[in-house]
């Protein structure tokens, strides 16, 4: 019965009915940076990190699930709940980090797409930088949020090639498990570094402030206030998702790029390797895989990128106390806008100082691990105020997560400042 009852018709129009923010975020989760970073430790360091993305899941469903409830319940963005709760100056502390974080992520995200897009099209990659973020401000600015991430939900199933690639390739399926459930430390500071950016591609500021914003826009829309139920369904639909893609990625790297002996990934043609078994069939292999890559990343970003810009206009606005939202007209939300158009110009202006991308992707990773630390122990707080939550307070097992959570980024931070300190 109970089989039947979780397979039924009904429960899948449900959790269909329901995804939302939650699913969203999750798909924002495997952005460019992601990707990067995933293949790179996999390319690397072999599956020596792959039990990163099953430890990370709880983690990350915590931290975005107390998100989002402070944003349900409250009515209002992360960025006014740490001001009524700690004070401006905290919040001009944090929003700081989230503005730098972003600025950084923009930037490489904005520099991958250039690069992937050049992979399939004979035009410069600084010439593709450019169109890319007037079509991603245009869109934003003048299309709804909600009807253009309805497309892009759909473009982000490009990372199916990863699962569907794992499984062409001979693997060592029971090393893989091995590799998945128990942990390998090695004590170096590139293992650190790496470890660190996995950690912060997938517990990211931009997605506490993402989340906490948009469930207080989805409550806009509704005549009723979105349940709890609803909520943490959509959350952790999203976040498993999340990481199960990045599994995948990780898996599909240490196979065929790791054995190949190519263990660092400069630009994303190396990348795109890693998509080569999949198309062994088709004439033209390498092109074909380029091509598929090139269109996951791109793809990936322009969901991802909307995601960096409006988190940083969430803040900033709710900060000064400027009108804010994705539903404004440019008129009714010039300083929203303005922000997230300055932020966008600045990411791009970031890609002509000689960075490497894919280098500048995993760099954005690390620092958003490092400033993930202090925003956890804020979100805790919040969403265990009886005061400001009320009866959805944060229980004990969330609790629980969200100290885990904090003590283990910090300690993978900590980690790497003393290997490198010590190397």
């Amino acid at each position: 019965m109970a089989l039947r009852a979780v397979f039924a018709p009904g429960w899948l129009r449900y959790v269909l009915g329901v995804l939302g923010p939650g699913l969203v975020t999750g798909a924002a989760d495997d952005d460019p940076s992601g990707i990067a970073t995933c293949s790179q430790t996999g390319a690397q360091f072999g599956y020596g990190q792959l039990w990163a993305a099953l430890w990370i899941l709880p983690p990350v469903t915590a931290v975005q699930e107390a998100c989002g409830r402070i944003g349900n319940v409250t009515g209002e963005g992360l960025a006014r709940n740490i001001k009524s709760r700690h004070g401006l100056w905290v919040l001009r502390l944090l929003v700081v980090l989230l503005c730098v974080a972003n600025v950084i992520n923009i930037g490489a995200d904005i520099g991958a797409l250039g690069a992937a897009a050049g992979l399939i099209i004979p035009v410069s990659p600084a010439v593709l930088m450019v169109c890319f973020t007037v079509l991603i401000l245009m869109l934003e600015i003048m299309v709804t949020y909600r009807r253009y991430a309805k497309v892009l939900k759909f473009l982000a199933l490009s990372l199916l090639a990863y699962p569907i690639t794992a499984f062409l390739v001979s693997e060592p399926w029971l090393t893989i498990l091995q590799a998945t459930f128990v942990p390998r430390i090695q004590f170096s500071v590139a293992f650190f570094y790496v470890i660190t950016a996995v950690i912060g591609t997938t517990i990211s500021p931009y997605m506490f402030f993402w989340q906490t914003s948009q469930e207080v826009e989805e409550n806009k829309t509704r005549p009723v206030k979105r349940s709890l139920r609803d909520l943490r369904t959509d959350n952790t639909v999203g976040m498993f998702f999340s990481q199960v893609t990045t599994w995948f990625i990780i898996i599909v790297a240490a196979t065929v790029l790791h054995t190949a002996h190519i263990t660092t990934i400069n630009s994303a043609a190396d990348a795109a390797r890693a998509l080569r078994p999949l198309v062994r069939t088709f004439p033209h292999s390498g092109q074909f895989a380029q091509g598929l890559f090139a269109f996951g990343v791109v793809s990936l970003g322009l969901l991802a990128i909307p995601v960096l810009a409006g988190s940083t206009s969430f803040a900033l606005s709710e900060a000064r106390g400027k009108p804010e939202g994705l539903e404004l007209t440019a008129r009714q939300g010039r300083y929203f806008y303005g922000v997230l158009a300055a932020s966008m110009l600045l990411g791009l202006g970031l890609n002509f100082v000689g960075v490497n991308p894919i280098h500048a992707l995993v760099f954005a990773a690390v620092f958003n691990g490092v400033a993930s630390v202090p925003l956890i122990w804020m979100i805790d707080r919040i969403a265990a105020d009886r005061q400001i939550m009320g009866t959805a307070r944060s229980g004990w097992l969330s609790r629980v997560v969200l100290a885990l959570t904090f003590v283990g980024v910090s300690g993978s931070v900590v980690a790497m400042l003393v290997s490198y300190l010590r190397d």
